[in-house]
């Protein structure tokens, strides 16, 4: 087996960049939905002591079952964008496997960016439901229904 080049890990370092801003993206994404994540949290649980206390409010058990729709909708993106994050770093470390090991994985590597962009568009497509969700304030909750 032959060492490699180091201008074949020149290169592969090259082509690793792309997907590596990819997933300080995805990370990003992912810090902005658990801040979302936060604050639904923090809400359910202030409706949640108010009922508590019997100090219910109209519109509160409303206002629960969309906080509890948001809440699964935030789960399922931030999953979503964690197997996109996984599969970014699947295409990375295959780049250089391949490199190191002067191993033909370009089908791999392109199977797993596939899936992380697939993974991507389903993480966003959710997020966007939970954003649409928020600003209705529930008023179309029996469409998003999980």
């Amino acid at each position: 087996m032959d060492a490699p080049h180091i201008a074949d890990i020149s290169r592969t370092i090259q082509l690793a960049v792309a997907p590596v801003f990819l997933l300080t993206a995805v990370g990003t994404l992912i810090t902005a939905m658990n801040n979302r994540l936060s604050r639904v949290v923090d809400r359910r649980r202030l409706l949640l002591e108010r009922k508590r206390k019997t100090e219910t409010v109209e519109g509160d058990e409303l206002e629960l079952d969309v906080l509890s729709v948001r809440v699964k909708l935030i789960y399922y993106a931030m999953l979503f964008a964690v197997m996109a994050a996984l599969s970014v770093c699947c295409v990375v470390a295959g780049a250089f496997v391949g490199a190191l090991f002067a191993m033909d994985l370009a089908r791999a590597v392109a199977i797993f960016f596939i899936i992380a962009m697939l993974a991507l568009i389903c993480c966003l497509s959710l997020f966007m439901r939970e954003v649409f969700l928020a600003v209705t304030g529930g008023k179309r909750l029996k469409l998003l229904r999980f």
